[in-house]
């Protein structure tokens, strides 16, 4: 792969299919960088508390997204998370933590895997500081370092963060989360994920393969801007 090529990966922590394209996102850093821009999907209006409605939504959506892609989703999720009404669904803790985890030794893709198996298998509150602080302590960032890090990472800069990560969708034709963007020599081609979900091992080894690849119009299976849909 040549030096000049960088994977743009535009996520939302909140993201099923984001969830469901985890190994794929992290089989790529094996062979090339890996940039994130969070999207804000469950933030600012679009958060919201868990309801049977939401619950409702997204469960049959989620199910799919196992069966689809191999991905596990745990009882502690469809059965504590989704039917905890005092939860809420929000975007920006999650991807604060994300700017500090990559900010203060660049694994903000390793933090980010770890904040989706503890929300879709672990059930536990992203939206909850805590939650994030012990999870990024249980990756061995120094506690007070990496809090001082995500107070820094405010909501007004995770605001701007977000509608830069908009802009940069908006300018690669992307439709949703996740969008994957190769960028070489300031060129950006869109890659259809489709037909690699839950085969991480043929994506690495078409991305090792594929300098100039085409641009594709379809991206596979998605989330919205402002959520999921089943």
């Amino acid at each position: 792969m040549a030096a000049s090529t960088v994977l743009h990966y535009i996520y939302d922590p909140l993201c099923g299919w984001c969830y469901g394209a985890k190994p794929l996102i992290q089989a790529a850093r094996q062979v090339l960088p890996v940039v994130l821009h969070g999207g804000g999907m469950m933030a600012g209006n679009n958060r919201q508390f868990v309801s049977s409605n939401l619950r409702d939504y997204v469960m049959p959506h989620d199910r799919r997204i196992a069966e689809y892609t191999g991905q596990p989703f745990g009882q502690a999720y469809f059965e504590g998370l989704l039917r905890d009404s005092s939860a809420i669904f929000d975007s920006t803790p999650p991807t604060r933590a994300v700017l500090a985890a990559e900010q203060l030794q660049g694994r903000g893709l390793e933090l980010l895997g770890r904040l989706q198996t503890a929300h879709y298998v672990e059930g536990r509150r992203l939206a909850d500081v805590e939650v994030l602080l012990a999870l990024a302590a249980e990756l061995g960032f120094e506690p007070e370092a990496f809090k001082a890090a995500f107070e820094l990472n405010s909501d007004a800069l995770a605001a701007d963060h977000f509608k830069q990560s908009r802009a940069l969708l908006s300018r690669v034709g992307g439709q949703g989360f996740p969008t994957l963007a190769l960028e070489q020599d300031g060129r950006f081609s869109l890659i259809d994920i489709g037909p690699y979900l839950g085969k991480p091992e043929v994506f690495v080894a078409w991305l090792s393969q594929s300098v100039s690849p085409a641009t594709h119009d379809a991206v596979g299976p998605s989330c919205g801007l402002d959520g999921c849909s089943p």
